[in-house]
């Protein structure tokens, strides 16, 4: 499966940069995986450049450890550390009030660090975490806030922040319990304040009712943001990953998954085989397709297809949005890959043009990353 995606993908971009890439050989032997990777360590030899403690850089540094795992080559796993060694002190501290569900996402790498090195001051780091979630502030059906500083909301985006983090933590210490009721509860509560009839998930909830953008009835924000939707799809599969098999909440889990990946394949654009900023509108000439989101669904629906959750049928969406994501991928005079059309991270708004006008970069780390977990999932061995 994988070799022939690969031709039919490479083939496209080649015409769309008009045979540029011909030289670079036959696609099945383009790893992009690793042509990201190293084309990003090539702009950012030092990981400090990345950013500080957050989950854009803690998004990348996951995925890039994925590729580690499959490559094996010891300078991955070395970038990793050092950009993490940068945040954890010598007696295993972070200096972070850990007041955001986004600042937790890095904690991932933690687990990861502790694991490969033995290393115990990563554990110390991951226990800090795990201490805020038991005292993190909840709605009053216990569901997380996104931040402190967004009383009473609840954002798509904030799901895959810190509920894989909270399920691996359990599993890898012991504390499965707490950790796997947290994350299930969170998942099924997020999900039912959140879901609408076309399957989409609206990007926010405010418990209160007192957000700016919340509907008078519903609490929700108006509008379906294409990769607040696809952060939700890789938290349940990141859980699902470490729920035993016949752990009974699964069950809910696997349903909501079968919810968005078949809203997914409804709302894919047929012309580019990828998905707009705002899901449902495509027709708006303003929208427009975006590239991280595009490799979320794309990942969401082989993952999906692999695990049997949905039709097998559905597998030639994923690799339709395959080949739109790399449609997007392209050498620069350098020979480092650059990836188009990426917004940055993005507030709820009840605005349109709010979520229009969002820039659409290159190369940022929510695309890098994004597109790594995609290519490792597509390219995998059948």
């Amino acid at each position: 499966m994988s070799s022939s995606i690969s031709r039919r993908a490479f083939g496209r971009l080649a015409v769309l940069t008009g045979g540029a890439l011909a030289a670079t050989g036959a696609a099945a032997a383009t790893d992009w995986s690793k042509a990201v990777v190293d084309s990003t360590i090539a702009r950012n030899p030092d990981p400090k450049s990345l950013g500080g403690w957050g989950y854009t850089q803690g998004l990348f540094l996951y995925a890039t450890y994925l590729v580690y795992q499959r490559l094996r080559t010891p300078s991955y796993l070395a970038y990793i550390k050092k950009w993490v060694d940068y945040s954890v002190d010598a007696n295993g501290h972070i200096n972070d009030p850990f007041n955001s569900l986004d600042a937790m996402q890095a904690g991932n790498l933690l687990l990861i660090l502790h694991q490969e090195t033995g290393d115990a001051r990563y554990r110390t780091a991951a226990q800090q975490i795990r201490t805020r979630v038991t005292s993190y502030p909840r709605t009053s059906d216990g569901a997380m806030w996104h931040s402190t500083s967004f009383t009473q909301q609840l954002w798509c985006d904030g799901l895959y922040m810190a509920q894989p983090f909270i399920a691996r933590y359990g599993q890898r210490y012991n504390d499965q319990t707490f950790c796997f009721q947290e994350a299930t509860h969170n998942l099924t509560t997020y999900f039912g304040h959140l879901t609408s009839s076309t399957g989409l998930l609206f990007h926010a909830y405010s418990s209160d009712g007192r957000a700016s953008w919340a509907n008078a009835t519903t609490h929700t924000s108006p509008y379906f943001w294409a990769r607040a939707i696809g952060w939700v799809a890789l938290a349940h599969f990141d859980v699902l990953d470490v729920l035993p098999a016949a752990d009974s909440r699964r069950a809910a889990l696997i349903k909501n998954v079968q919810q968005l990946v078949n809203a997914f394949v409804k709302y894919q654009d047929p012309a580019t085989g990828r998905w707009f900023q705002i899901v449902d509108k495509g027709s708006d000439p303003n929208n427009w397709t975006e590239t991280s989101a595009s490799s979320m669904y794309t990942y969401a629906i082989s993952r999906a297809v692999r695990a049997g959750y949905v039709p097998a049928t559905l597998q030639s969406a994923a690799q339709k949005g395959y080949a739109g994501v790399l449609a997007k991928v392209t050498l620069g005079s350098d020979g480092r890959t650059n990836i188009a059309d990426i917004c940055p991270g993005t507030a709820v708004t009840n605005s349109l043009s709010g979520y229009y006008s969002r820039p659409r970069t290159a190369n940022d780390q929510h695309g890098l990353g994004t597109f790594l977990l995609m290519n490792e999932e597509l390219t995998r061995p059948s």
